[in-house]
């Protein structure tokens, strides 16, 4: 009987690829080239899967060229990169990666709100250009976090690691905004308070971003909001490039309407807005909130399982649309 056919569509572990080789006819990339998305159709006609990592888009015209695709495993959380009602609509599964990430990106959330409520990345290019010279009591002077006033936006299962470190490991008070309140026993856990997003913004001394994107949260942090923000506060975007408008950031930021930024997504990354790159008091990092490797692994071992759980034994692990189970 032949294998199913599934594309890898970045590079990957090795490990991984010789595990989906037990399973199916593999094509992977390992030169992890960027491909068009003529590319894309290319390499995928033919394929029942496709693994995927974020930054493949899969939408109708893709759908439409690939009729024998069965299945998108992102190697990610988030999955902006699928349209999921054309995807339903032609009765192909998405899969994403939940819950293995969720502390290690929660603990780097927290050093990107550290190094720019602490200068580190100012401080750290002062040193390396060989600025220092002598002490002062202002040099590089930033705001504190413990006893801060912790504000976050999305209060998933990260933005809950997030407020748990703050509270318990900082004496933080924590407010957060969501689409939902949490029942009592988790707004408990995280010693978190329900707040307006406006209020939120006035008062936290440290904002973080942990929504989806979505058209509906796209600028969920534009000028607007900044301008009700603290002039002494930070920003520490984690979630998804255009949760905030990067051109009114960098604005923002040169002209010190808030002290500081942390960002780790940006708006047509890997591109980064040219302004946020002119300023000092930002942190910048190319979306490596994951990046570990025991977590990178479990990510990717995670879209091996829902490949060969639909392929093979029909039962996905984390299906995103599952009433396409049903028309099988």
């Amino acid at each position: 009987m032949n294998k199913p056919k599934v594309l890898v569509a970045r590079s990957i572990f090795p490990e991984t690829i010789a595990r989906l080789e037990e399973h199916f006819e593999v094509e992977a990339n390992p030169r992890d080239e960027s491909w068009s998305k003529a590319q894309l159709i290319a390499k995928l006609r033919g394929k029942q899967g496709v693994f995927t990592t974020g930054s493949e888009r899969i939408d109708a015209e893709v759908l439409d060229a690939c009729p024998d695709l069965k299945i998108c495993a992102n190697m990610a959380v988030g999955y902006n990169n699928f349209d999921i009602d054309a995807m339903t609509a032609h009765g192909v599964l998405g899969t994403n990666a939940p819950d293995v990430l969720t502390e290690t990106t929660a603990d780097f959330g927290f050093a990107l709100l550290m190094a720019a409520a602490r200068r580190i990345a100012e401080s750290e290019h002062f040193l390396r250009a060989g600025k220092w010279e002598r002490w002062s009591y202002d040099m590089f002077a930033g705001s504190d976090i413990h006893g801060s006033t912790l504000g976050i936006i999305g209060m998933g299962r990260i933005g809950q690691g997030i407020a748990k470190r703050g509270a318990h490991g900082f004496g933080m008070k924590v407010i957060y905004h969501n689409r939902s309140r949490l029942d009592a026993k988790l707004e408990a856990e995280c010693k978190a308070r329900y707040v307006g997003k406006e209020e939120l913004l006035k008062s936290a001394d440290h904002v973080v971003l942990v929504v989806p994107y979505t058209p509906a949260s796209h600028h969920t942090i534009g000028a607007a909001e900044i301008a009700l923000m603290k002039p002494t506060a930070t920003l520490v975007n984690i979630a998804r490039g255009g949760i905030v408008d990067d051109a009114a950031l960098a604005v923002a930021l040169r002209e010190k309407r808030i002290a500081a930024a942390g960002l780790d997504v940006f708006e047509g990354e890997p591109k980064v807005h040219p302004d946020l790159l002119k300023v000092p008091n930002v942190v910048l990092t190319p979306h490596i909130a994951s990046a570990t490797v025991p977590t990178r692994r479990a990510m990717a071992d995670l879209a091996a399982d829902n490949l060969i759980g639909y392929l093979v034994h029909d039962k996905p692990v984390t299906p995103l649309n599952p009433s396409v189970l049903a028309t099988r």
